[in-house]
């Protein structure tokens, strides 16, 4: 009998030691994703500049293919300017998709520091 309540009081004592510890890693975990969040939407503005500028530059030689009278390369440059149009697009979904990301995270991160400050009173 003595073991047993031995043994309990070991685990009731070792327990908060566990669940810090565990509670730490999450912090850390969540921070990570947030430094992830805000490298890829980083990476996404960067790649709707890029389109844009490309849009631009499209347009731009489909407007003088056609003032020459080049139908053939007017094509061609139409086709790439609805495929730069078609990235940017891309570009833009994901870039919200990591904004909403980049919110959750935060709100973890937030939500781990009250914890701590509630748990240390």
């Amino acid at each position: 009998m003595r073991r047993h309540i031995a043994l309990f009081v070991v685990l009731a004592l070792s327990a908060p030691v566990v669940l810090s510890a565990q509670d730490s890693n999450e912090v850390k975990h969540d921070r990570k994703e947030v430094r992830h969040d805000r490298r890829e939407l980083r990476g996404d503005r960067k790649d709707i500049r890029h389109d844009t500028k490309d849009i631009r530059e499209d347009r731009r030689e489909v407007r003088q293919d056609l003032k020459n009278g080049d139908t053939t390369a007017a094509r061609h440059e139409a086709r790439d300017l609805r495929q730069d149009r078609r990235d940017r697009r891309h570009d833009v979904r994901d870039a919200r998709r990591d904004r909403k990301d980049l919110r959750q995270d935060r709100k973890d991160v937030r939500g781990d520091k009250q914890e701590k400050k509630d748990s240390s009173k």
